[in-house]
């Protein structure tokens, strides 16, 4: 990696005023990603610029055929089920019960890749023939995944055969005593394979299941291991198909449980690279017009257009919708409104759901404050890992406050609530800590834990907080080095240079998400002109910014103006920062030229104005931005969006 800026040295502290609509306090450095390759060749290789061949090769890729998946991958790119360690299998031992008549229960969990890994799952076998129903654990009366009261009920009620989804890879118990019920019991699953440790080597602990799938077992071979839950799901349902001759008569019936893959995709936060970039770029777009009366209903009461439908909304807005029932009140809610065919029902179900969500968030800021004043006051900022303690919080809001505080204050975090059996907590990591591995070292501690690199959640015995806490840090290797967050961008570009043509090159790229961040530029002394407060919350603020050229653009920002205020008034002084709230400055005479084509404007970039020197603060500051069009009122005109400054 080298600095954004050369010949000097990394900002000590970057303040972002953009991060998901919230304030995000962090001592960021920027780097340029300095990975090599031929980008002229790749460029004409594949029909694009060498600026957007040189973010690809910052997603990772390096083999002609990866770039060529990347831009043009379709549905027939996506790997065999097969080759899925057990797949093959699985599906034999399905057709069978169903040939037979069997019972079988599916038994998901309570988050999003859960609810829609047992609707895939059910909508499936139904459609094929099979006598199957689902199960989905009560998150405070059951705990996450199969236990010994669902295998209970199970047996009680005739079940011939346990199918599970998102979870089982670490139910060993309870799948034992399902096979001392004499039930068959087939486990798919995406999570990390628990494993002890025997001088110094892995041995594995698969459950005594009749057939595991999960692309995280040691002989699996699998191209891409980076699927979730309900993709795993849905490749069986294909699997299946293809055993029983169905794959073309039900192409459109497949293609809807697709959308239910790429929502999950996105909620379970995978890197939307490889097969999961086309499993969510084909998801998205069937969902646009999707026939499923469930998601239409989401997409309604949170007044979403379906064509503006992405990624995004998907994860921020549609995802915690579906998670807030199982948070709050219980999942079936969630899958019954997926499989629900009536409109006017679904609407209703989805109404619920948001309002559930809502509360959600309310109680979310609550404990979100309580958890950082816990830190501040009780001197917890020394420690490389937080465990904190809110013997009062829902459980269920542990992981959203988990990830809340890791972003104020990058650092791996565990928050620990009270429950009827002692204490339960969740947790969420950073790049450079494995949070399933970390917590392995220290496995007696745990009644009950499984997880994988970024998140985690585990069970502990009410004593056993303050032990856990000095356990988890003991056994911690992380250095100052890892715990210092880095800004990775992607080329150091004058914001001259955009143009319309490369935001819509730019737009190939989407879906963003984890693995496949919204590309990130640079600009080095950028000088701020005037500045104005946007929406009810002042959460926004449009600047008039220029460059060395003289050129004009508009920059928005988003969430708290507060922090960066601050950094401008430490650096230019108070007078200056008044001036570029309100010296007059016309923020109407906005830079991005009209993409209708204006009379005289140049169709590939902003009206080029000259700034009145006379007029200009002295506000210069360094930031990095993405670009994109703004339309309103049916006129659109390019602008950039500021993510870090310094």
């Amino acid at each position: 990696m080298e600095d954004v800026l050369p010949g000097e040295k990394p900002s000590g502290s970057a303040p972002s005023i953009f991060f998901s609509g919230e304030e995000k306090k962090s001592m960021a450095k920027w780097f340029v990603a300095a990975k090599k390759a031929d980008f002229k060749k790749i460029a004409e290789t594949f029909g694009i610029s060498p600026v957007t061949a040189r973010i690809l090769r910052n997603r990772g890729l390096t083999r002609e055929e990866e770039f060529q998946k990347f831009l043009y991958g379709t549905l027939q790119d996506l790997y065999p089920p097969q080759l899925l360690l057990g797949m093959e299998e699985a599906a034999e031992l399905l057709q069978r019960k169903i040939q037979e008549k069997k019972k079988i229960r599916i038994i998901g969990d309570y988050d999003a890749d859960g609810v829609c890994s047992a609707c895939i799952l059910h909508q499936g076998l139904k459609e094929a023939g099979a006598d199957a129903d689902t199960a989905i654990p009560d998150r405070m009366k059951d705990g996450y995944g199969l236990n010994e009261h669902l295998v209970l009920d199970a047996f009680a009620a005739g079940i011939d055969t346990i199918l599970t989804c998102d979870n089982g890879i670490a139910a060993s118990r309870e799948i034992a005593l399902a096979k001392e019920k004499g039930m068959t019991v087939i486990v798919t699953d995406h999570h990390e394979v628990p494993y002890e440790e025997k001088e110094g080597k892995k041995c594995w602990l698969l459950p005594p299941a009749d057939v595991v799938v999960d692309p995280k077992q040691e002989k699996d071979h699998y191209p891409f291991k980076g699927i979730c839950g309900a993709a795993v799901a849905y490749k069986l349902v294909c699997c299946l198909y293809t055993k029983l001759g169905l794959s073309e008569t039900k192409k459109d019936f497949l293609d809807g449980l697709l959308e239910l893959a790429a929502f999950a995709t996105v909620c379970d936060v995978m890197e939307l690279l490889d097969e999961n970039r086309i499993i969510v770029r084909y998801g998205l777009s069937h969902m646009k017009h999707t026939a499923n009366e469930g998601l239409r209903a989401l997409m309604e009461v949170n007044n979403i257009e379906p064509e503006k439908l992405t990624a995004y909304t998907i994860g921020f807005v549609l995802g915690p919708c579906i998670n807030a029932t199982g948070r709050l009140d219980t999942a079936v809610r969630a899958l019954k409104l997926l499989e629900e065919p009536d409109r006017a029902e679904a609407v209703r179900t989805a109404a619920e759901l948001k309002a559930l969500n809502d509360s959600r968030k309310d109680m979310t800021e609550e404990y979100v404050k309580q958890a950082i004043a816990q830190v501040e006051e009780e001197g917890l900022n020394g420690d490389r890992v937080l465990v904190i303690f809110l013997p009062d919080c829902h459980e269920s809001l542990a992981g959203i406050i988990a990830g809340r505080v890791r972003e104020k204050y990058y650092k791996p975090v565990f928050v620990l609530t009270r429950a009827e059996d002692g204490v339960k907590g969740s947790g969420r990591s950073i790049e450079t800590y494995h949070m399933f591995e970390e917590m392995t070292k220290i496995r007696e501690i745990f009644t009950r834990y499984g997880g994988h690199k970024m998140a985690a959640g585990l069970s502990i015995r009410g004593e056993d907080v303050e032990l856990f806490r000095r356990r988890i840090n003991e056994v911690c290797t992380l250095t100052p080095q890892d715990l210092e967050e880095r800004v990775h961008i992607d080329v150091p570009m004058p914001v001259s240079y955009i143009t319309r043509s490369l935001v819509e090159e730019l737009d190939r790229l989407e879906p963003f998400g984890n693995g496949n961040p919204r590309p990130l530029f640079a600009q080095k002394d950028l000088i701020f002109l005037s500045a104005r407060v946007l929406g009810k919350n002042g959460n926004a603020v449009r600047f008039t910014v220029q460059d060395d050229a003289g050129r004009r653009w508009e920059m928005m920002a988003f969430g708290d103006p507060a922090p960066m205020n601050a950094c401008m008034e430490e650096k230019f002084g108070k007078d200056a920062v008044r001036r570029l709230y309100g010296t007059g400055f016309s923020t109407g005479v906005l830079a991005g030229a009209s993409l209708a084509g204006n009379r005289g404007q140049n169709a590939e970039g902003p009206d080029l104005q000259r700034a009145d020197a006379k007029a200009q603060t002295p506000i210069r500051m360094s930031v990095t931005y993405y670009p994109s069009v703004n339309t309103w009122k049916g006129e659109s005109r390019l602008q950039l969006v500021m993510r870090q400054y310094q």
